[in-house]
C-alpha cells in the first residue's frame, strides 16, 4: 500500500525526488558518494552509505548503488557530468538496503554479487523495501528490489581496463562470504564495504564478530593507499580499519562481561559508553541496537557455562 501511494512520484526528476549527488574525486579516475553517519529518516532520504563508481578505459564500475531507484537514477546523472562512457559493470557489496536498493537504475547493466547477497535479497528483499518506505517516504517512489543477476567472480582481473581486485569476507553481512571488498590497484582505492566503517558506530543485525575480526585483520594487509569505509569519510591510512575494531572489540567484551555479572538486556542497553566513542555518530542507537542483536545468545551462553559442573 506504501508503495502505491508514491506510484505518483514516478515522473519526477531524482533530483526533485530529493537526491542531488556529487561525485567527490578520491584519486585519478575514482569517486565517491559520501552518505550522512545517520540512521534512515526522512531528512536524509535514506542517504547514509557511502558508494562509488572508477573510471576505465572501455566504460565505468560501480561500487554499491544506494537506497533507492531515485538514488540510483541519480548516481548514473551524476557519473554523466564526469564521463561519457557507460557503465558496465555494477558490484554490489552485501544484502543491506541501503546498498543495493538502488539496482533498479542498472537493468541495463550486469550487476554482480557473492551468492550470499544473492540469495539473502531474493528472500528478504522485499521485507527489507518495505520497511525503508516507512522510514524515508516519498524518495523511495517506485522502488523495487532487484536480486543481482550475476556470481562475482573474485580475485583479480581487468574489468573495463582496470586492474582490479574482487575480495570476499565475513563478519558483518553475516556467516561465511558475505562481504564483498574492491580493490583497484592503478589508484590504490579500496572500497571496504560495511565491513568497515569510520566516525560512526557500527551495525550488527547480522554480524558475526569473530569472522569480521579476522577480516579486519586481512584488509589491514592489502597493499591501499585511500579506504573508502561502507559509512563514514575516506581515509588515506588503516585508521578506519583500527576504530572499527577496537568498537567490536569493547562491544563484545562489554557485553561478556555484562552477562557475567548477571545484567538484562534493560539494564545493560542503558549502561554508561567510553569516552573514546562519543564523537562516532549514532552511538546510542546502534549500540543499543547491539544489545538487542547479540546480547541474547551471549547471555545463554553465559547462563549454560555457569550451570555446567
Amino acid at each position: 500500500m506504501i508503495r502505491l501511494l508514491l506510484l505518483g512520484f514516478l515522473l519526477l526528476p531524482a533530483s526533485v525526488q530529493g537526491y542531488s549527488l556529487s561525485p567527490q574525486q578520491i584519486a585519478p579516475g575514482v569517486y565517491m558518494f559520501e552518505g550522512a553517519t545517520e540512521h534512515f529518516t526522512r531528512d536524509n532520504k535514506g542517504d547514509i552509505a557511502n558508494t562509488g563508481f572508477i573510471v576505465g578505459e572501455d566504460g565505468v564500475l560501480v561500487f554499491d548503488t544506494g537506497p533507492s531507484r531515485n538514488y540510483g537514477q541519480s548516481m548514473r546523472l551524476a557519473i554523466a557530468t564526469v564521463t561519457d562512457k557507460p557503465v558496465v559493470a555494477v558490484y554490489v557489496s552485501h544484502h543491506h538496503p541501503d546498498h543495493f536498493l538502488g539496482n533498479q537504475a542498472f537493468g541495463d547493466v550486469p550487476i554482480h554479487a557473492l551468492e550470499h547477497t544473492i540469495e539473502t535479497i531474493r528472500r528478504d528483499g522485499d521485507a527489507v523495501t518495505d520497511s525503508l518506505y516507512r522510514l524515508v517516504g516519498t524518495p523511495m517512489a517506485g522502488t523495487e528490489p532487484v536480486e543481482p543477476g550475476e556470481l562475482v567472480t573474485l580475485g583479480r582481473q581487468t574489468v573495463a581496463g582496470r586492474d582490479i581486485e574482487l575480495i570476499a569476507a565475513g563478519g558483518h553481512g553475516g556467516d561465511g562470504h558475505a562481504d564483498l571488498m574492491l580493490l583497484d590497484h592503478a589508484s590504490g582505492v579500496l572500497f571496504a564495504g560495511d565491513l568497515v566503517f569510520h566516525e560512526r558506530a557500527p551495525t550488527t543485525p547480522n554480524a558475526e564478530l569473530g569472522q569480521w575480526h579476522d577480516a579486519l585483520d586481512r584488509i589491514e594487509e592489502l597493499d591501499f593507499r585511500v579506504l573508502v569505509p561502507g559509512h563514514g569519510p575516506p581515509a588515506r591510512g588503516p585508521e578506519p580499519v583500527q576504530q572499527t575494531r577496537d568498537y567490536l572489540r569493547w562491544l563484545e567484551e562489554h557485553l561478556h562481561e555484562a552477562a557475567a555479572a548477571g545484567l538484562d538486556a534493560a539494564e545493560v542497553m542503558y549502561l554508561d559508553l567510553p569516552d573514546r566513542f562519543q564523537h562516532m555518530g549514532v552511538l546510542e542507537q546502534e549500540y543499543r541496537r547491539s544489545v538487542a542483536h547479540l546480547y541474547p545468545d551471549i547471555e545463554r551462553a553465559t547462563l549454560r557455562d555457569v550451570r555446567e559442573p
